[in-house]
């Protein structure tokens, strides 16, 4: 079967739930125990950030199977991350810390959840976009982006909501918001960015190769 009749097969494939196809939903699953392994496996840095790579999962569920899949995917990153809070499917140190100065758990869950599911949704709409112009530079730019806006909604969520904790003003050290981020995303970011758009590039492109694209919803 060729790549042209793959996607066209595709395109066709009944849906199963959500809009979804069991095309869909086998990658998610795919891409979800990926998410859930990625998870547990981080690059820790000073201020108790770290360098991750769970965007990468969420750019490609984003560009194989649209807004849809990029939100369950951002979901579940940020459900994941929201846990790691309370030392839960790993730990995130920033988040324990807030946790045990009184952060509000509700605020804690928006942070980190809804800036992720967020994310995952934009995503889908930015590579619909993209992929009209060009398939490949479209893959690459919606990995960059991932990275990106994850970076910007979780340290703008994290100032606007925790700038006030004691974890936050030691960090913070008198700096501006927009000081702040900068400084403490440093290498995390960049690092996150630059892998994010050579592999969702790369894994972007194989897909559409393969003939598994389709338009995204």
């Amino acid at each position: 079967m060729n790549n042209q009749s793959t996607t066209n097969s595709a395109r066709g494939a009944k849906k199963v739930a959500f809009g979804l196809t069991s095309r869909d939903f086998t990658i998610l699953a795919m891409l979800l125990a990926l998410e859930i392994i990625l998870g547990l496996w981080n690059i820790p840095m000073p201020a108790g950030l770290s360098i991750t790579f769970n965007m990468i999962p969420v750019a490609i569920a984003a560009i194989a199977v649209g807004a849809k899949g990029g939100a369950i995917i951002g979901g579940a990153f940020g459900l994941i991350s929201f846990l790691q809070a309370f030392g839960i499917m790993g730990s995130s140190g920033l988040g324990i810390a807030l946790m045990q100065e009184g952060a509000s758990p509700v605020l804690m869950f928006i942070h980190r959840f809804g800036s992720r599911l967020l994310d995952g949704l934009a995503l889908g709409y930015i590579f619909r976009a993209l992929r009209k112009q060009n398939v490949y530079v479209g893959c690459a730019v919606t990995g960059f982006l991932a990275a990106f806006l994850n970076t910007l909604l979780f340290m703008s969520t994290l100032v606007w909501f925790f700038s006030g904790m004691p974890t936050m003003q030691s960090g913070m050290a008198g700096r501006a918001f927009f000081a702040y981020i900068v400084a403490a995303v440093g290498v995390n970011g960049l690092v996150e960015m630059a892998v994010s758009t050579v592999l969702t590039g790369a894994i972007g492109a194989a897909l559409y190769k393969a003939g598994f694209l389709r338009e995204a919803r």
